[in-house]
C-alpha cells in the first residue's frame, strides 16, 4: 500500500513539475515585430500596407506564439497562469483601438464616406470576449479578423481596385494618437497605484460651468491590490509591445506627413520609450517595494517609460495640429 502511495506521488509530482515547466515555455513574450512595405511596380511604397501588415502580424503573433492563445483556456496549465493573459489582453486593447481608427479615419477621405466593408466586419470579430472559448471561441473570431484584413490589405495593394483606401494624413493620424493616448495615461495610472496614493479629484478642472451627474470626493486612495499588481504590469507590458509595432509601421506609412511636419524625432522618442518597456524582466517575480525602498518597484519603473512615451505622443500631436 506504502508503494502504491510514492508512486502516485511520484507521478502527480512529475506531472506538476511538467506542467511547469510548460507555463514557464508558454510564457515566453514574443519579440517586437519589424515593420514590412511593399513597393508598386513603379517602385513606389504602398501606402497602408506597413500599417495593416502591423496589425495583422500582431494578431497571428499572438494566436501562433507557444502555448497560442491562453486567455480562455480552461485546462492546465494555462487555466492557472496569469501573466500571459494579462499580456495578451494589453495588446488586444491596442489592436482594437487601431482597428477601429482604420475603419474609422484611415480607410474614409471625409465624414460623410463610407466605411470599408472588410475593416467593419474585421473590428466587429476584434471585439469578441478575450476568454470565450465555446462557440464562438475568440481564436476563431480573430483569425476572421486576421482573413478580413488580409482583404483589406490586397486591395490597397490593387492599382485597379479604388473601391479601398489608406489616407495617410496629418488629421488621421491624430485622431489615433488621441486614442493612445488616453491608453497610455490610463496605464501609467494603474500602474503608479502599485504603491497606493491619495489622488485629488480633478474630474471638473478647467471648466467652472462643469457639471457631473453624482458628487464625487474631493480625494481617494487608490491603491491596486496585492494579487493584481502582476496583472497589471503584464498588461501594460503588452499593450506597450503592440503600441510599438504599430508604431514602427506608423514611421513607414505616415514618412512624408511626418517629414512635412519635422516630427520625425518625436516619433522615434515614442519609439525609444516603447522599446525600454520590452527590457527582459530578469527577476522571477514582479517586485512591489516603495518607491524609495530597498526592494524595487516594476510597475514604478515601467510607468516611468509609459509617462514618457506618453509626453512624446503629446509632444508629436501638437506638431501634427500646426500648420
Amino acid at each position: 500500500m506504502q508503494v502504491t502511495r510514492n508512486k502516485i506521488l511520484a507521478v502527480v509530482g512529475v506531472i506538476g513539475l511538467v506542467l511547469y515547466f510548460v507555463s514557464v515555455w508558454w510564457s515566453i513574450e514574443p519579440d517586437p515585430i519589424k515593420p514590412a512595405s511593399q513597393q508598386t511596380d513603379s517602385g513606389k511604397l504602398i501606402v497602408g500596407y506597413a500599417t495593416t501588415t502591423s496589425l495583422i502580424t500582431t494578431m497571428e503573433t499572438l494566436l501562433d506564439k507557444p502555448g497560442g492563445w491562453l486567455s480562455n483556456d480552461i485546462m492546465p496549465p494555462s487555466v492557472m497562469m496569469d501573466n500571459m493573459p494579462a499580456f495578451e489582453f494589453g495588446a488586444l486593447e491596442q489592436v482594437r483601438d487601431l482597428a477601429l481608427i482604420m475603419r474609422k479615419e484611415f480607410s474614409r477621405s471625409q465624414s460623410q464616406s463610407s466605411a470599408d466593408s472588410d475593416l467593419l466586419a474585421a473590428h466587429s470579430k476584434l471585439n469578441i470576449d478575450n476568454t470565450s472559448w465555446l462557440v464562438p471561441s475568440a481564436e476563431g473570431e480573430y483569425r476572421d479578423a486576421i482573413k478580413l484584413l488580409k482583404l483589406y490589405r490586397a486591395k490597397i495593394s490593387d492599382a485597379d481596385n479604388n473601391n479601398a483606401q489608406f489616407y495617410a494624413r496629418a488629421d488621421n493620424l491624430n485622431e489615433w494618437l488621441k486614442e493612445v493616448q488616453k491608453r497610455l495615461g490610463s496605464m501609467s495610472q494603474n500602474l503608479s497605484a502599485s504603491v497606493g496614493q491619495e489622488r485629488l479629484n480633478t474630474d471638473l478642472a478647467g471648466d467652472i460651468s462643469a457639471r457631473q451627474s453624482t458628487p464625487g470626493l474631493t480625494s481617494n486612495e487608490v491603491k491596486t491590490s496585492w494579487w493584481k499588481i502582476d496583472d497589471v504590469f503584464y498588461e501594460s507590458r503588452g499593450s506597450a509591445w503592440a503600441l510599438l509595432n504599430f508604431m514602427r509601421a506608423i514611421e513607414v506609412d505616415f514618412a512624408d506627413v511626418l517629414e512635412k511636419k519635422n516630427a520625425e524625432v518625436s516619433l522615434r522618442q515614442i519609439i525609444r520609450e516603447l522599446e525600454a518597456t520590452q527590457q527582459t524582466v530578469w527577476s522571477p517575480l514582479v517586485l512591489n517595494g516603495n518607491g524609495f525602498g530597498l526592494v524595487a518597484n516594476h510597475s514604478l519603473v515601467m510607468a516611468n517609460y509609459i509617462s514618457r512615451a506618453n509626453a512624446a505622443v503629446i509632444d508629436l500631436t501638437n506638431l501634427l495640429s500646426q500648420g
